[in-house]
């Protein structure tokens, strides 16, 4: 694949060239009576999950009704939120409505926690009442683990980990508005598997790129839990470097130990570093509904799935896509839209009763912004490899040679496209 074909595929969101070829109507759908298929259930609304609802409705030609569950009203972004810490984006910028999925597809939206799954009798429950379902597709995101330190879990206004976009998000960037010039403002990265590699980097990029603007007697403590930054390290050191010289301190295999909350104080086995703002990042697992009905088998955190039709292997006709599965790859949200669109497929075929594409396809980009306009980039492609059943990459990827202003507007670009693809 030419560079150029490659970087267009991933910048437009999805793992196809083209939608006739690879997601339109299935190959068998002209000669299928008009009927009504039956009904997916769609558990969680972020990027996984409303994809997910607008591709069956789209892939059925509108004959398997899709109801769309979650908690919440609104689908808040997690990428680019970590520029709202920079100064450049609101959390009003990246909150929209469902309703162009009911307007436009059909999709039927719920709001409402699922308290159970019964994969025996094909219903979720919701308040105490039922809701039947054909297929169940599952995209609970994730959940944190306080087990360590369970005072966190009630210290969020205090020290926000604000890894899900949203209020917290708004509670840290005021954290650090509110903060002294000469400050320390510290991040405490978990180990991996954790939602976004290269997010706690970028975030570190925001925070310096506002306090070199605004309090720049101030310094940023990565405190990391892995041995070494885990995506995009020579992009990451550079940028530092050149554009924040002395204002980030960067210290590999700092495992979090104790956290006294009243001073702000984390301790790691070899320092004690103590904070004007702390941003614990905490380590995560499937979401909880993943975790109550027992489809996160893997270590008690993760999910495992078929990867032809991210069907669970534990549930019968329940599919499980996006940041909770097991996988070995990117918590991303290119990835959740991508295993969205494969998940989709599957599920109507299925319903057809046909056999799903035995070797899916897609790519992951992922953009991360250093400072207000430059950003830099990674893109990979995957395939699925039947003898290790499994998702590879193809490949080593497409990295920036190094951040640029072109890649911010290709990443703007990015953040446009995969919000129209999923909502609209």
């Amino acid at each position: 694949m030419r560079r150029r074909d490659f970087l267009q595929l991933a910048l437009a969101g999805s793992a196809w060239v083209s939608m006739a070829a690879a997601f339109g109507k299935p190959r068998h759908a002209r000669h299928a009576p008009l009927r009504t298929l039956g009904r997916v259930v769609v558990v969680g609304a972020g990027y996984g999950g409303a994809t997910a609802a607008k591709y069956v409705r789209l892939l059925s030609g509108g004959r398997i009704d899709v109801i769309l569950v979650d908690q919440n009203a609104d689908f808040i972004s997690c990428p680019v939120s970590n520029r709202v810490l920079g100064g450049q984006k609101t959390i009003e910028q990246l909150t929209f409505g469902y309703d162009l999925l009911r307007q436009n597809h059909g999709v039927k939206f719920m709001r409402g926690s699922v308290t159970s799954i019964d994969a025996d009798k094909s219903h979720i429950v919701m308040a105490g009442k039922k809701l039947a379902y054909d297929r169940l597709i599952v995209a609970p995101g994730i959940d944190f683990i306080f087990d360590a330190f369970p005072m966190l879990a009630g210290a969020q206004q205090r020290i926000p980990h604000a890894w899900k976009a949203g209020p917290q998000t708004r509670i840290l960037h005021q954290q650090l508005e509110a903060m002294r010039n000469g400050g320390v403002f510290t991040i405490v990265v978990p180990p991996q598997p954790y939602r976004c590699p290269p997010a706690p980097y970028e975030r570190a990029c925001q925070v310096a790129f506002y306090l070199k603007t605004h309090k720049p007697r101030s310094k940023i403590i990565v405190l990391d839990a892995n041995p070494v930054i885990t995506s995009k390290r020579a992009l990451f050191e550079r940028a530092w470097r050149d554009l924040y010289p002395g204002m980030i301190e960067y210290v590999p295999g700092s495992e979090l130990q104790e956290v006294e909350l009243a001073t702000k104080t984390v301790k790691t086995a070899f320092d004690t570093v103590k904070s004007d703002v702390l941003n614990i990042i905490p380590p995560q697992r499937a979401g909880r509904i993943a975790q109550d009905c027992g489809l996160a088998n893997v270590e008690r955190r993760w999910c495992e799935v078929d990867f032809v039709s991210y069907e669970s292997k534990v549930l019968h006709h329940v599919h499980v896509i996006g940041d909770a599965i097991e996988s070995g790859l990117p918590k991303s949200a290119h990835m959740a839209n991508a295993q969205a669109k494969i998940c989709a497929r599957a599920i109507v075929d299925l319903m057809l009763g046909q056999a799903p594409d035995p070797f899916p396809a897609y790519a992951n980009t992922c953009y991360s912004f250093i400072d207000d306009k430059q950003a830099m980039r990674i893109s990979t492609l995957y395939r699925y490899d039947a003898a290790k059943k499994s998702m590879q990459a193809d490949g080593g990827g497409i990295l920036s040679d190094h951040p640029s202003t072109q890649e911010g507007v290709d990443a703007d670009a990015w953040a446009q496209q995969i919000w129209a693809d999923v909502l609209t």
